[in-house]
């Protein structure tokens, strides 16, 4: 029997795509972004209050930099530093080997020697056209995975072994083992595979019973799957359709943030579904474990 818990809003931010939940425990803050919004969000969580920075671009992936004021940022058009106190962008890099006029950057995550994971995506999606990168701080880009169609979801184990990745139109997260030193991945196997009747996975996140949050697109909520036998285990009910990723959140890690979005869906889906596009917060009941800086 799946143990079903509800979640609650957050923050009514009703975004179109919203995606890349966060938390920046020097800030104390949530962090998430609105793809098609051009926006990074940032929550407060000790004193309830948010702040909304504009940005010139889609922006689809924040994690932390190297000081408290500093977020890298994945965009249409490359990888960035995003300053929080002067609200200015500055580009990293732009050679992800792609035309910015029909691509951006997708879902990503920061490895534990501080490394940047970036995918690409066409805009519509197109099979096989996107990649995964990882940039070290040197700013020197090795591409790791390539005919990907949605790369999303990226978690590391606790040990730093394996890496875990989903591109999300196979129903798949994968299993690769991960060197730390040099950055080198091999596929293991297939961990979970989602059935279509349960949704599309989106982003994952892992809690520190090594069980893995896995957000499902058009499934209504985040299930909670063991990595030995792909089942789910618990499920997070989430009152919209589109949920695109979570992430631990809290002093403790204890508490879960949920983005969704109301992309694709119609005035009646959006009638009968009025929270889309918020993001919610629930108590797992597990940990998770932390994230790292980036170095870049």
């Amino acid at each position: 029997m799946v143990n079903k818990i509800g979640a609650a809003v957050l923050y009514p931010s009703g975004c179109v795509l919203g995606e890349s939940p966060m938390w920046h425990n020097e800030r104390q803050s949530c962090f998430w972004v609105d793809i098609e919004g051009f926006v990074i969000y940032e929550y407060s969580l000790p004193d309830k209050k948010y702040s909304q920075y504009q940005l010139s671009k889609r922006v689809s992936l924040v994690v932390k930099g190297n000081t408290a004021d500093e977020l890298i940022v994945g965009l249409q058009g490359g990888v960035g530093r995003f300053n929080l106190v002067t609200e200015t962008l500055s580009m990293l890099t732009t050679e992800l080997n792609v035309d910015w006029n029909s691509y951006r950057c997708n879902d990503g995550g920061c490895d534990n020697m501080g490394r940047l994971w970036i995918s690409t995506t066409e805009l519509k999606h197109k099979a096989d056209a996107g990649a995964l990168y990882c940039i070290d701080k040197d700013l020197k880009v090795a591409e790791k995975l390539d005919k990907l169609s949605i790369s999303n979801g990226m978690a590391w184990s606790a040990d730093n072994k394996r890496l875990y990745h989903t591109d999300s139109v196979t129903g798949a997260v994968k299993s690769y083992l991960y060197d730390e030193f040099t950055g080198d991945l091999e596929f293991e196997r297939i961990v979970v595979q989602v059935p279509s009747e349960k949704g599309v996975p989106d982003g994952i996140a892992l809690d520190a019973e090594g069980k893995l949050w896995i957000a499902l697109w058009g499934g209504y909520g985040v299930g909670r799957f063991d990595l030995d036998s792909g089942k789910m285990l618990s499920f997070i009910q989430v009152p919209a359709p589109h949920v695109s990723s979570c992430a631990f959140i809290g002093e403790g890690l204890d508490r879960m943030i949920i983005t969704t979005a109301k992309k694709d869906m119609s005035e009646s889906d959006l009638k009968e579904f009025p929270e889309s596009g918020h993001v919610f917060i629930v108590d797992p009941g597990v940990t998770g474990v932390p994230v790292f800086n980036c170095t870049l």
